[in-house]
């Protein structure tokens, strides 16, 4: 397995993977394929340039993704994760944790001291691994941007657990 840092011109790997994620889980995600499909060269370039990308590949075939961003907080002491997907293929191995540990030191190295994300209502699996990974629920609940009526909830974890 390769884990990777990846850079704004590493955007065709962002949408190839992004792409992937979307389509095979796409109640795990607030965005949906049909609308990010649809997105231009511009677009995609901006993404790969405002989150910081981490890949992990077999073969040079991506199978786990995860974004570190400055976040939707607006707290300087928080980053947040973002995208995280691994192939259905490859979950139960270990790459989320792995992908997570280099969005935590990602964050760590930009002064951050805790890491946030948000969990879409109803996606337990996912809520579940997050635990395990070390992420507690703040008890805040945030309106899913576009799904009316369908609420995130924000966890958090101390970035010096992220081990």
């Amino acid at each position: 397995m390769d884990f990777r840092t990846l850079t704004p011109d590493d955007w065709t790997v962002v949408r190839e993977v992004r792409l992937r994620a979307l389509a095979d889980s796409p109640h795990a995600f607030t965005s949906t394929y049909d609308r990010e499909v649809s997105f231009d060269e511009s677009t995609w370039r901006d993404r790969a340039r405002t989150c910081q990308w981490f890949v992990a590949s077999e073969e040079g075939e991506p199978v786990g993704v995860a974004g570190g961003v400055d976040g939707w907080s607006g707290d300087p002491a928080t980053r947040e994760l973002v995208g995280m997907w691994v192939a259905p293929s490859h979950r139960g191995h270990g790459i989320a944790r792995r992908l997570l540990d280099r969005v935590a030191e990602w964050g760590r190295s930009e002064g951050a001291s805790r890491l946030g994300l948000a969990v879409r209502q109803g996606n337990d699996d996912a809520r579940d691994a997050y635990s395990r990974m070390g992420f507690r629920p703040t008890g805040e609940k945030v309106a899913a941007w576009n799904h009316p009526g369908e609420f995130v909830e924000i966890m958090e974890m101390d970035l010096g657990r992220a081990h």
